[in-house]
């Protein structure tokens, strides 16, 4: 296990350091030694019940719904994320989902929503999905074409969804559709739809490197009663990209448990590989590679634990240091994957090594919650924006 000393830092208080020891006696209880990423239905729910069982989905909801803070905290997403991801990459998605999942309903549900929803969701007894994704509109969220109609007392929903974790096994999805208020992002709304409303289907699970549950969500003719809106008829973009703004840092949180993780592996078969006799950690090209690594992972701790103290302390917007924080964190990790499955040799590409395991995981967070290039454009943005 690696050193925390990044704990001291003053981004945190003892609460959280508290939290992440929490984290780690959940890990060391031996809750995820016997993890099946090869039925992910059935492993997802079972985590996501021990997370419950546990208390550290309490980091998911705000306090008034048994939560650990007023407010969900980035910082304790993000540490929870990095502490999972370090163990296994299925026990961190499980732990992210049900957060972002209901976090929609955290910022804008009825009181009378929040009450019956957000109780199971910290005790992993209802599992909740964020329904926003489209065939042609991922990256570009005013192309979506899924509509809903007003008709009467109800909402008529038209069209498909697709890339949803959790799709197939949710309880709950949070839906965004267009209800054509205004062009654009601004004639979105967001709805609270059951896989049992009439109309709702599965279209076709997904199979992807890093398996997780994933479908395509189809919807024809759904009827839902309109009091399933969250918030306001055309502010369904604005709840997304605020529930993202609080998520969004929590994805760097995972790519340092993953970089964080190889790192260690890679200075352990450092030290312990022979190579023309002596040990492959004393090869200067070996430490050069090994003290890159470290550097790569820190300037990414920084960034991304400033991002969620920004947020959470300071109560500014983060728009720009989370998206310099997740592209940061998920490129130097893949690079330090990458370097760390270099030095194990024709072993990290073994199927069923932790490296070969760590590669698939890393490589998907480059293009989840924002491919690198739309963060370059958001910083970008940003940047010209305030200059």
């Amino acid at each position: 296990m690696h050193q925390r000393d990044y704990l001291a830092w003053p981004f945190f208080d003892p609460g959280h350091r508290a939290f992440v020891q929490s984290v780690d006696e959940f890990a060391d209880s031996g809750a995820l030694d016997d993890v099946d990423h090869h039925q992910v239905d059935a492993s997802c729910r079972r985590l996501v019940a021990q997370l419950g069982k546990a208390g550290l989905l309490r980091a998911c909801v705000p306090a008034a719904y048994g939560g650990l803070a007023p407010e969900i905290e980035s910082r304790r997403l993000a540490l929870a994320r990095e502490a999972l991801a370090y163990r296994d990459g299925l026990a961190d998605f499980s732990f992210a989902m049900q957060g972002l999942g209901s976090g929609p309903i955290s910022l804008a549900g009825s009181e009378a929503l929040k009450a019956e929803v957000l109780p199971k969701v910290l005790r992993g007894e209802l599992i909740p999905a964020f329904a926003l994704s489209e065939k042609d509109a991922g990256s570009d969220v005013g192309a979506m074409s899924c509509s809903a109609r007003r008709d009467g007392a109800h909402y008529v929903v038209t069209g498909e969804k697709t890339w949803i974790s959790n799709g197939g096994i949710a309880d709950l999805y949070v839906l965004f559709a267009r209800t054509g208020e205004a062009p654009g992002t601004r004639g979105i709304s967001a709805f609270v739809v059951y896989p049992d409303d009439p109309g709702f289907s599965i279209a076709e699970r997904i199979d992807v490197m890093a398996p997780h549950p994933l479908a395509t969500l189809r919807f024809d003719e759904m009827r839902i009663p309109a009091e399933r809106l969250l918030g306001m008829p055309g502010e369904g973009f604005k709840l997304a990209m605020r529930t993202l703004d609080i998520f969004r840092v929590s994805v760097a949180g995972a790519a340092l448990g993953f970089a964080r993780r190889a790192f260690d592996e890679a200075v352990a078969h450092a030290g312990s590989r022979q190579i023309f006799g002596a040990a492959l950690g004393e090869m200067q090209l070996t430490q050069a590679k090994l003290g890159e690594m470290a550097a790569m992972i820190d300037s990414a701790a920084l960034l991304t634990y400033r991002a969620a103290w920004r947020r959470d302390v300071q109560k500014l917007s983060t728009t720009r240091e989370a998206a310099m924080a997740k592209m940061t964190a998920t490129e130097n990790a893949q690079a330090v994957v990458d370097g760390a499955l270099q030095l194990f040799g024709a072993r990290g590409v073994q199927v069923g090594g932790i490296m070969e395991s760590l590669y698939r995981e890393i490589r998907a967070l480059r293009i989840y919650e924002g491919a690198t290039e739309v963060q370059k454009l958001i910083v970008a943005r940003e940047v010209m924006r305030q200059g």
